[in-house]
């Protein structure tokens, strides 16, 4: 019989904990109660709140003395990231729901997120309806909005329990274990300025035997991407879109954080990197640009994305921390240039086009790479060119 970790603070939450953990009974799974309240819970948990903190070396009985709710948070927070994957692993349960406001979300999100890809997840939170990535990172936890307080039972709250219990039912019951079919996995990076490149490499890997995975470089995409690697996924990696890195050094909304281009390097990885749509960072809709770039070369990608040109000197830095990257990793890594355009609009006749910033950045990268056993291959084409994307797949290929 499948079971659910019901997991939650059975002190404060414990009648609407209560009620999910009989919304998924009813429906004949057990449920795993794991307790991160840190007083006297409603309904006696399978695991106690002192469990969770021993994982940590803590006691409960001196958290409860402080009376502090962030220290007990933190704690508590802590020692379900840790206590909850060693559960999964001992097969003690196959899904996990909770329930929660901003601190039980904090709370329970974390420890979520050490369980692996596929293993269902589900929140229910008064922080779903907004930015959720600080809780879901680069998971696949399912965020519910509880649309009230997730405080009490009412027709609406029990409305909403009811079909979260019912999602995290059916997400166990009818899980499907995809086999693999044996193909490497890869991974791949694309924006939409570099779609016509990545589509072609993407197509020569299909028909040489590769699957691909093409992540969006919109910050997350990335992040995403790199945790994928760290956890094993992923054999081989055509990292031509880095854009990210624009937004990162610069400053736009669409940057994946300073460990970008990190994973595949430290995990010995095969990876081709290349400078895709490093002519541009990213900001919202045209009235959203900060004042201090307003007279720069700007272009309405769409109504909400706004592009502004990179400079010689920006770029120059963000060679620098891609070549800083680069010349770490312990695996075979190639350095691709396309020396007529990095995207769709940096080539001749389009409105990002400019040679002398794009000679920097390839200087830059050419003279922080000398040193290092990463291979640069030059050519005379632009990023979208299908001998460029060819060339890309065959290294990648060969690397392998």
């Amino acid at each position: 019989m499948k079971t659910v970790a019901v997991l939650g603070t059975f002190d404060t939450k414990g009648k609407e904990l209560k009620f999910i953990k009989e919304c998924i009974e009813e429906q004949g799974l057990k449920t795993l109660c794991i307790n991160t309240g840190v007083f006297e819970p409603v309904v006696e948990p399978d695991i106690s709140s002192a469990e969770v903190a021993a994982a940590v070396g803590a006691d409960i009985n001196a958290i409860v003395e402080k009376r502090d709710r962030a220290t007990a948070t933190e704690v508590l927070a802590k020692g379900t990231e840790k206590l909850i994957p060693q559960l999964y692993a001992e097969g003690k349960f196959d899904g996990i729901i909770s329930i929660g406001g901003s601190g039980g979300t904090s709370l329970a999100t974390p420890a979520m997120r050490q369980l692996p890809l596929g293993v269902p997840k589900v929140m229910v939170s008064t922080m779903a309806s907004g930015d959720v990535s600080p809780y879901v990172g680069t998971s696949d936890i399912v965020m519910i909005p509880s649309v009230v307080d997730a405080e009490g039972l009412n027709d609406i709250s029990k409305v909403i329990f009811s079909n979260a219990a019912n999602a995290i039912v059916g997400m166990v019951q009818n899980r499907k274990e995809i086999e693999s079919d044996g193909n490497p996995l890869l991974a791949a990076t694309m924006f939409g300025v570099t779609t016509p490149c990545v589509k072609a490499a993407e197509d020569y890997l299909h028909e040489q035997g590769y699957d691909v995975l093409v992540f969006h470089a919109t910050g997350t995409g990335g992040k995403c991407m790199e945790a994928l690697i760290d956890q094993g996924f992923i054999k081989g990696v055509l990292d031509l879109t880095t854009t990210e890195w624009c937004d990162e050094v610069v400053g736009g909304v669409l940057n994946a954080g300073p460990d970008r281009l990190t994973a595949a390097g430290k995990n010995g990885i095969p990876q081709v990197v290349s400078v895709g749509a490093l002519d541009m960072v990213n900001f919202g809709p045209m009235d959203t640009v900060p004042a201090q770039f307003k007279d720069r070369n700007l272009y309405k990608h769409n109504p909400t994305v706004t592009l502004m040109r990179t400079t010689a000197d920006e770029l120059k830095s963000i060679g620098h921390e891609i070549a800083t990257r680069l010349a770490d990793a312990t695996g075979k890594t190639t350095l691709m240039l396309p020396l007529k355009g990095v995207s769709m609009i940096d080539v001749e006749g389009q409105p990002f086009y400019d040679a002398e910033a794009d000679k920097v950045l390839f200087d830059t990268l050419r003279t922080e790479l000398a040193d290092s056993n990463v291979e640069i291959v030059e050519l005379d084409t632009d990023i979208n060119d299908k001998e460029f994307a060819v060339a890309a797949a065959k290294k990648l290929i060969s690397l392998l």
